[in-house]
């Protein structure tokens, strides 16, 4: 692998203009490609096979019209003032028609004529029976003795002429009024400028009224959260370049391959998004991975060319190709594990985390060739200017120097007192860890967006005005149990009394019915949130096969929305966690067998990113989900992570993190290799990779630390996460933790079976065959030299 890495580096070195431009045309190509197909990313997440997504395939099969996304409009009143008014009514009549009017929204009476006439009889059968069944329920408690009279709802249908406006609900109080209707399709699936074709239409209509439109979040048009926040960390980046490798020449050359490695990723995942559905987190995950390791990969090989020159004298040209056939054999092997890592979520069968991988997998694969091929042909075009002469004289003085500087007393403290260091980052990481046995999953929704923000002034409003349960209606669907069967009115009247009783429900209706009267639609408001735990529990009782519903009227109860998908959505990713984690584990062990040719390192590095990612859990959760410290990180409001996190943290960090441990480590099996015994090479290795990797790690927050800054809750907790995980891996556990466990075993932590060691390949992380076979060739040609020079002088 070096010997190949070795004359890739001098060939693009030697021949610079044919690698740039060969990835400048690449770049072309990304952005006619760009240009040509356009820009599409999605808000949906659907995870196949879910209860709730069997629903509305379902639908989609059945009454296609009733299996499009749901949407709404709070329309609010100033301070102190009412919209019941003759005025204000009209300008929300008028609204109301005019998004009735336009294309992919439902009209109500649509609804009821998409299930046929027979099926509408049945509907308005079944309506009136079910009504007429709950007001004798209501009579018959009344009449008994000392009973209180039945609860009012703080809310009731806006009424014009004596006729209810369809979809509009208006508080008791006439402060607020909620309008909810529902598209043909899912949101996901509309044409662009539908949503806001809603927007526009309800704006005009109650302009100047008075009236304040608050639309929904589904109404939003989906926007890829990426802004200017994320420069802050490509500015912190840089100057920890400028202080790692003294030169703005050298710092520059790893800002400017990892823009070309994320310009060509992310880009070319936009340039595929009209073919394919990619959520607006897909590109921000391929953006935060690809800056991160595109900057360090190109930092530990512009590291090692400039030792290479500063203690051997080697020439810029010959420095640069061997850096690359050693430090470049460090990040092929470093990449391909967060490839893997990252691979590890197609495995779990969800398509957006596909997605997200494969776009993030390609993004890094970019990273590790264009470190190995247009970087040395970036130093090819800089020559000798990467450091000069004085700072080679300055930089030979401090490498001298080196035994006695920061790094070299820090690594002999950690060896000194090795049992206390272990046992110190063991006990600070598991009181870390102790807040991710409450975490608590979900998808954030208005109940925890900011309180200056439109989506929690609207939940907020909803909430007091009609009860929390408006946020998140659920959407029934029942079926008689015998495929053949049908529904009859009275059941389904009887169906929805009974819903009615249940506790935490707060209205139930039937919605529609299709042709052959065997699906029955229901809308069902619950009492509480759509993260709470009781409309939790209210869902699995309404799906519950053995439940008292569906044995007396012999049908099956199935339920969506947005409650029933995230519930399916956490236990899915819960049910997938531990088979996602045992295929990452092996593969990257496997890996790192090959690699360090050591059973004890591998397993000492996954023990380490064990202890890392719950203390990151731990920590996320105290501060997202408990509210500990969160105004430092722009959250009001404490609620649950988001439902992928796990996984995708996991995955994530166990790459990147494995980065480290290869780095690290490779430089202290190099010094074993090169004669440094014991305790020695821990030491010796330490000094030689240690300033490197804790600037690449400082880099690498830095970035993930640039998307905390972003308004979005999920981008925030995500960055958050990894830019903490980084954090405490790279210091915690790879620069104390792991010299504490190498010195702890000494020249043990390398055995490997005799038996084992035999049938590995040797891959030659530390260049020890090209470094041998480069020195013969140097002998050899001293030696011609000398004979050249004595013959001359015969």
């Amino acid at each position: 692998m070096s010997k190949l890495l070795y004359r890739i580096g001098k060939s693009a070195y030697d021949k610079p203009w044919v690698f740039i431009l060969s990835w400048i045309l690449i770049i072309g190509i990304v952005a006619a490609m760009l240009g040509v197909n356009g820009m599409s990313v999605s808000s949906e997440m659907k995870i196949e096979g879910t209860e709730s997504q069997k629903v509305l395939d379902k639908l989609e099969q059945e009454l296609p019209e009733a299996s499009g996304g749901q949407a709404s409009v709070l329309f609010t009143a100033p301070e102190g003032e009412r919209l019941d008014t003759p005025e204000r009514i009209t300008a929300i009549t008028e609204a109301v028609g005019k998004v009735y009017e336009l294309e992919y929204v439902i009209n109500p009476a649509e609804l009821a004529a998409a299930a046929g006439a027979d099926g509408a009889a049945q509907a308005g059968q079944a309506s009136q029976g079910a009504q007429s069944g709950a007001q004798g329920t209501v009579d018959s408690s009344a009449a008994g003795a000392g009973s209180a009279p039945a609860e009012l709802p703080p809310y009731m249908p806006l009424m014009v002429n004596g006729m209810p406006v369809p979809g509009v609900l208006i508080a008791t109080d006439g402060s607020i009024a909620l309008f909810q209707f529902q598209f043909t399709v899912q949101q996901n699936s509309l044409p662009a400028g539908v949503t806001a074709s809603v927007v526009e239409a309800v704006t005009e209509s109650v302009e100047g009224s008075g009236v304040t439109p608050l639309p929904s979040d589904s109404l939003k048009a989906v926007e890829v959260p990426i802004g200017v926040n994320e420069v802050f960390g490509l500015i912190l980046a840089a100057i920890v370049l400028v202080m790692t490798l003294g030169s703005l020449v050298a710092a520059g050359l790893p800002i400017v391959t990892a823009l070309f490695g994320v310009g060509i990723g992310v880009g070319g995942a936009f340039a595929f998004s009209s073919f394919v559905t990619m959520t607006s987190f897909t590109p921000v995950l391929a953006l935060m991975i690809g800056l991160a390791v595109g900057i360090d990969y190109a930092l530990f090989i512009v590291n090692r060319q400039r030792r290479l020159i500063f203690d051997q004298g080697l020439t810029a040209r010959e420095a640069a190709a061997r850096a690359v056939g050693t430090a470049g054999s460090a990040v092929f092997f470093a990449g391909l594990t967060v490839i893997i890592a990252l691979c590890g979520l197609l495995v779990i069968g969800i398509s957006f985390l596909s997605m997200m991988a494969i776009v993030a997998s390609v993004t890094v694969f970019l990273s590790v060739l264009i470190a190995l091929t247009l970087l040395p042909a970036l130093l090819g075009l800089v020559g000798e200017r990467i450091c000069s002469e004085k700072s080679r004289e300055k930089n030979r003085s401090k490498e001298g120097g080196n035994a006695h500087g920061f790094a070299n007393k820090w690594v002999s403290g950690i060896v000194k007192f090795r049992w206390l260091v272990i046992v110190a980052v063991i006990v600070m990481l598991g009181a870390a860890a102790i807040p991710s046995a409450k975490m608590e999953l979900g998808i954030p929704s208005g109940a925890t967006a900011n309180l200056d923000t439109s989506a929690r002034q609207s939940y907020d409003a909803i909430s007091e005005g009609f009860g929390e349960g408006f946020n998140g209606p659920l959407l029934l669907v029942a079926e008689p149990q015998d495929p053949s069967g049908t529904l009859a009115p009275e059941a389904l009247g009887g169906i929805v009394q009974d819903i009615q009783k249940l506790d935490h429900v707060s209205v139930v209706s039937l919605a529609g019915m299709n042709p052959d009267g065997n699906i029955a639609i229901l809308s069902l408001i619950p009492k509480t949130g759509p993260t709470d735990s009781e409309t939790k529990d209210l869902v699995q009782e309404l799906r519950a096969e053995d439940s008292a519903i569906a044995r007396n009227y012999n049908v099956t109860l199935g339920v969506t929305g947005f409650t029933a998908i995230n519930i399916d959505m956490s236990s899915r990713l819960a049910e997938v966690f531990p088979t996602y984690i045992g295929v990452i584990v092996i593969l990257s062990l496997i890996i790192l067998l090959l690699v360090f040719r050591s059973i004890l390192v591998p397993i000492k590095a996954t023990v380490g990113f064990l202890l890392s990612v719950l203390a990151t859990f731990g920590i996320t959760t105290a501060i997202f989900q408990w509210g500990y410290a969160s105004g430092l990180f722009g959250v009001d409001t404490g609620g649950p992570l988001m439902s992928f996190i796990p996984i995708l943290v996991t995955g994530i960090l166990y790459g990147l993190a494995m980065d480290y441990q290869v780095f690290l480590v490779s430089s202290m099996r190099e010094s074993y290799v090169h004669g440094h015994r014991g305790r020695a090479s821990v030491i010796h290795g330490y000094n030689q990779a240690s300033r490197v990797v804790v600037a690449a790690a400082v880099i690498m927050v830095a970035v993930f630390a640039g998307f905390v800054l972003t308004h979005d809750i999920m981008i925030k907790q995500i960055g958050f996460a990894l830019a903490l995980g980084i954090l405490i891996d790279a210091f915690f556990v790879r620069m104390a933790l792991v010299p504490a466990v190498m010195a702890l075993f000494g020249d043990k932590a390398w055995w490997l079976p005799k038996w084992l060691d035999r049938l590995l390949p040797n891959l030659d992380v530390e260049g020890d065959k090209l470094i041998a076979e480069l020195s013969a060739k140097d002998g050899a040609k001293r030696e011609e030299k000398i004979v050249k020079i004595a013959s001359k002088s015969n």
